[in-house]
């Protein structure tokens, strides 16, 4: 015996769903309204060992789709944020003649488009340069801020590569700048760095080792109240971050940085953020999800949400 279908009615139904390409699939995104404006820089023209970081932000965006504790995504509504506390802006693309220029670019966008209108930056790259010109449009607004930055490394090298903006000098570059820094997750250093900390005996002090975070209120003592939060994700541990272009052993675990993060988020005010140095991994989705969880943890310590 057949059954017979009705083709007319199956046709009326609304059979598909739509998906923004934005941080969360948000359907009702307002810039005007909006807390935080999520940037996109994929840009990894220094880059020297693991490549492909420029593909970060795309990775972190499409990932952030799945994120459950950000989205019901049948009924398209937002869970743990309200729409209007992010906008993700289109893609930023800079210069790749000189790394000076892109560096101009940076600080540009980021104040043109984000800092200019009251709102929050947090950026998604790209290598770990780009940290250098969001901080110097931040610093026209905030001139007492600060940098927290989670990292393997120390990204204290004068010159690297034939260049002073590379992703291993950022950190000595916003130093220049007159910006404190407190480093946690520290746990590769050679002899330059280790001569220039002799002679910096402050940033030798804010400077954290792995394995372990320490007590909050030892690094609340290096910052200011205006803070801007770097996450270069080779601070994690391989097992579950290998997708970086620099792994190093030995690194943070999730809860342990996570409940660091709130914790400070809760003490200082955030004026920005980046999420850096995702080199995705063609068919292994794991640890762009683990940065995308990572971008809405952050998002909410900014926003001060639990």
């Amino acid at each position: 015996m057949y059954q017979c279908i009705d083709t007319q009615k199956i046709s009326m139904k609304k059979n598909y769903e739509t998906w923004p390409f934005n941080f969360g699939a948000i359907h009702e995104q307002n810039f005007k309204k909006a807390k935080i404006a999520i940037a996109q820089i994929p840009y990894d023209s220094t880059s020297s060992y693991g490549i492909g970081q420029r593909n970060g932000p795309y990775a972190i965006l499409k990932a952030s789709r799945y994120v459950d504790e950000l989205l019901d995504s049948h009924g398209g509504k937002l869970i743990g944020l309200d729409p209007t506390d992010v906008f993700t802006l289109d893609e930023i693309v800079v210069s790749r003649n000189s790394v000076p220029e892109a560096m101009a670019g940076i600080e540009q966008a980021i104040e043109k488009e984000i800092v200019s209108k009251n709102k929050i930056p947090l950026v998604l790259g790209g290598e770990h340069s780009i940290s250098y010109g969001v901080v110097k449009a931040l610093k026209k607004k905030h001139e007492d801020i600060s940098v927290l930055q989670f990292d393997a490394h120390a990204d204290l090298l004068g010159e690297y590569e034939g260049s002073k903006f590379s992703h291993a000098c950022v950190m000595r570059r916003i130093l220049d700048l007159g910006v404190p820094a407190v480093q946690i997750g520290i746990r590769n250093m050679n002899t330059e760095i280790e001569a220039y900390l002799k002679k910096n005996k402050k940033q030798a002090k804010n400077i954290h080792f792995t394995p372990e975070i320490p007590p909050i209120e030892k690094i609340l003592k290096g910052l200011s109240k205006n803070v801007y939060l770097t996450f270069d994700l080779d601070a994690l541990d391989p097992s579950i971050m290998p997708a970086v272009g620099t792994a190093e052993p030995g690194g943070l675990y999730w809860n342990e940085t996570i409940g660091a993060i709130e914790k400070i988020g809760k003490k200082v005010n955030l004026v920005g953020a980046d999420v850096v140095e995702l080199c995705p991994i063609p068919g292994f989705e794991a640890p762009n999800f683990l940065a995308a969880k990572l971008v809405y943890q952050i998002i909410l310590a900014i926003l001060n949400k639990k």
